[in-house]
Order: structure tokens, then C-alpha cells, then sequence
């Protein structure tokens, strides 16, 4: 699921935050303006105006208008592969992707009007439904990846005579290819974001974001037992 806004964990430099900032006004002004007309009826002049931006500032970071519909932003999943594969060594895979993706939630809870807007806009155009989640698979099998990644570093720091035991080298395809449980588990992870926003998005009330979304991961951090009667 792609997630967040405002964080600056990927590229510190002045001229990187000022892009970010320019991207996400972009994004925010096409979602509002979708959410009002319909994504049918916004123009790329219309989504740039209400950005402050020119039309050629839209297309320096988007190929199309319907780009700027489908990811709120597009440094979110990058932030939650480093800041999962600079967990403590000693987290097992699901803690430490239950703190990174945390991190990146709070800020949604605190945009959850926009967020909400953008759900509404995906739901109202199936076509943009279908690309927002071909970009989920994509962010999936890049958590998929990094998650593999880790469990390497892990397995290489505990066996230094890797290669002698016939792992396949650094660079070999078959080393790069995320195994069953990275798979699993960024699927799992992914999973367990949309349930957790849409159950709290249902009782906004009941709980707050955060425990909701902890809860979720200790039901599966404890092999989803079935609840008590």
C-alpha cells in the first residue's frame, strides 16, 4: 500500500525537499480536484494552477495526469525498506517491519483527510484503482527483496564460510531472487496495512490508529489464534 507525506528519509539536501514539496502539492491538489469533478474532468492545467506550478513543472514529475492520481507519495515505500533494513540485527523480520511501517503510518493518521479523499477518487475511477495496484504489487516485491536482503546479512554474519558451502555469490540471480518467506511476508505486510486503515477509518472513534495497527500485528506475531468467545 502506498502510504505518507512530508518525511525526508529519502535525500536530505535542501533542493531534494524542495522537489518532494513541489511533488506532493502536485498530488494533493490533483486528488483534491478528482475528489470534487471527478478524475475525468481535471485537467493538467487545472491540477498545476491549483499547485502554484507551471504545466511543464507538472510533467517534470509526471509522465501523465493520471499519474499524479494513483501514488500520494512516491518516497514512502523507499523510507520503509531502509528504515526495515536498519532495524537492530537483532529484530526478527516481522518487528522490524512492523516498527518501519509505523513510522510511515503516523503521518498518514495525521493526513487522513487527504488519504480518505484519495480512497474515494480510486474507488470512483476503476482504471486508477487497477494502476494503484500494480504500483502496490511493485512496492510489494521491492519489500519482498529487501526483506530477503536482511535475512542474507543475518545468515552471512552467522556463516562466514558461505560461499564454501555452496550459497550462490553476491550478484548471482538465484541469491537476488526473494525466497517464500519474503514474499509472505511483505504480502502479510501489505495486508495488514489495508486492514488496519480501513478498520480504524470504520471506527475512528474506537481506537486510536496506532493501536489499532499494533494489534493487527500481534495477532500475527502470535500465529493468529482465533479469538476468544
Amino acid at each position: 500500500m502506498h502510504i505518507m507525506t512530508g518525511k525526508d528519509a529519502v535525500g536530505g539536501g535542501l533542493r531534494e525537499r524542495k522537489k518532494r514539496a513541489t511533488r506532493a502539492a502536485l498530488t494533493e491538489a490533483a486528488v483534491r480536484l478528482a475528489a470534487e469533478h471527478g478524475a475525468d474532468q481535471v485537467t493538467v492545467e487545472a491540477i498545476s494552477a491549483s499547485a502554484g506550478v507551471s504545466v511543464r513543472t507538472f510533467f517534470n514529475y509526471f509522465d501523465s495526469r493520471d499519474d499524479a492520481f494513483v501514488v500520494v507519495d512516491a518516497d514512502a515505500s523507499e523510507r520503509v525498506r531502509q528504515a526495515f533494513l536498519a532495524a537492530p540485527p537483532e529484530f526478527p523480520p516481522l518487528e522490524a517491519l512492523r516498527d518501519a511501517l509505523a513510522a510511515e503510518l503516523r503521518e498518514a493518521e495525521r493526513q487522513h483527510e487527504l488519504w480518505s479523499l484519495h480512497a474515494r477518487v480510486l474507488r470512483s475511477a476503476p482504471h486508477l484503482l487497477v494502476r494503484n495496484l500494480g504500483a502496490q504489487m511493485a512496492d510489494e516485491s521491492g519489500l519482498a527483496e529487501a526483506i530477503a536482503r536482511r535475512i542474507r546479512a543475518g545468515d552471512d554474519a552467522g556463516h562466514a564460510d558461505e560461499s564454501a558451502a555452496g550459497a550462490p555469490p553476491e550478484g548471482d540471480p538465484d541469491r537476488a531472487a526473494p525466497g517464500l518467506y519474503p514474499r509472505l511476508l511483505a504480502a502479510v505486510a501489505g495486508t495488514a496495512v489495508r486492514v488496519s486503515v480501513q478498520h480504524w477509518c470504520e471506527r475512528p472513534d474506537e481506537l486510536p490508529f496506532a493501536d489499532v495497527f499494533r494489534e493487527v500485528f500481534d495477532l500475527l506475531a502470535a500465529g493468529l489464534p482465533a479469538p476468544a468467545r
